[in-house]
């Protein structure tokens, strides 16, 4: 029997892999859907293990690298996926979308891209065991767990913190912070899109209210300059959320939504 349901891409963020998603892949799975869940080039098919020891493979990845990737294992699919992203994964997604790919697409607490302006504190301070040194440009910086614990599990125990951290944390390539830190003040930056493309596919902006990486309010703003394209987009906010919503209690409820609104778009009231 033919599966009548759309793929889903699932991509995920800086400091973790596509093993970040393996509640939602078999969540999806067991709906009906295939489900495609890939690291970041360089880091596919290697273990936390091994990416925490030698990072040589993907330690100078750049925000276009990272999203040929995807354009590329997109383009293969017999037809258009849901494409879903975390944090970085979310900005890729958006980026994908601003290309013409995916029948809908799906950012959770996606990183900014070019256009917004003013970050609160705690982005800030998530971001700065990267950019405090210049040398982080081209090097994959792993984060201690005191800052895994405030950029992603702040509302958790320090045990389940550490669990996830031991599990998921990888070094992130710090390349792309920097490109999204500096994207204002690129003429043609790689973390950038159309917010007037009228032609992208539907897209979702997910909040977290409690999320210190990149707070709902931050989420919020790219909302409103995505709707300025005319295209169907929506943000929906989860109150008492953190970064670490693919995988902390109550994920479900993200993961339904998301599904739920992909497969039928709204605008946002």
């Amino acid at each position: 029997m033919t599966n009548k349901n759309p793929s889903i891409v699932l991509i995920p963020g800086l400091w973790e892999t596509s093993l970040a998603w393996e509640n939602w892949v078999e969540y999806y799975s067991g709906r009906g859907f295939d489900v495609i869940a890939k690291s970041w080039p360089g880091m596919e098919g290697k273990s936390i293990a091994e990416l925490r020891t030698n990072t040589e493979s993907y330690a100078n990845l750049g925000i276009t690298e990272i999203v040929d990737h995807y354009a590329a294992l997109i383009e293969r699919l017999q037809q258009p996926p849901i494409i879903m992203g975390h944090s970085f994964g979310g900005a890729i997604t958006e980026i994908l979308l601003d290309r013409g790919l995916g029948v809908a697409g799906v950012a959770i607490a996606p990183a900014p891209l070019k256009g917004i302006y003013a970050l609160p504190f705690s982005s800030l301070k998530s971001s700065f065991p990267v950019l405090k040194n210049p040398a982080n440009n081209h090097k994959a910086v792993m984060l201690t767990h005191d800052e895994y614990h405030y950029a992603f599990t702040n509302t958790q125990s320090l045990e389940d913190s550490r669990a996830a951290y031991d599990r998921y944390a990888v070094p992130g390539p710090g390349h792309v912070l920097f490109q999204a830190a500096l994207a204002n003040f690129a003429p043609h930056a790689a973390a950038h899109v159309d917010y007037n493309n009228p032609n992208r596919a539907p897209l979702l902006l997910v909040g977290g209210s409690l999320d210190h990486t990149v707070p709902a309010k931050v989420v919020k703003k790219t909302a409103k300059l995505q709707d300025r394209s005319g295209a169907i987009t929506y943000y929906k906010e989860f109150t008492g959320r953190n970064h670490f919503t693919l995988g902390a209690p109550g994920w479900e409820e993200v993961a339904d939504f998301a599904i739920n609104w992909a497969v039928n778009p709204v605008e946002m009231d």
